[in-house]
């Protein structure tokens, strides 16, 4: 690696595995590039880059921000189920074992 470039980590984790993979970049490589150069499909093929959500280091990031050294690129997979809807799911079933007992 020359001064000039610098490691970043792609992350990708599903229910019964993860992979993080290391990426040599250069300033102004983006999260996108960073992704598709670590080959990360190859072993997941359900990633749609086209649509998928992405993140450095927990905070939603652009497909099309710049890296800088050591940053974490996670990819995010879709939800299965809207957050409040299982929550007031949830606050019902609650209600409902309540006025049971």
């Amino acid at each position: 690696m020359t001064s000039e470039q610098f490691e970043v980590e792609v992350a990708y984790a599903k229910a019964d595995e993860q992979a993080i993979i290391k990426v040599t970049a250069e300033q102004g490589l983006t999260v996108l590039q960073a992704v598709e150069r670590s080959r990360i499909t190859d072993r997941f093929p359900e990633i749609d880059l086209e649509n998928a959500k992405f993140g450095i280091f927990g905070k939603a990031a652009k497909a099309e921000a710049e890296l800088n050294p050591g940053d974490r690129i996670e990819i995010y997979r879709p939800l299965i189920a809207d957050p409040k809807r299982a929550r007031k799911k949830r606050a019902e079933e609650g209600k409902a074992l309540k006025k049971g007992t």
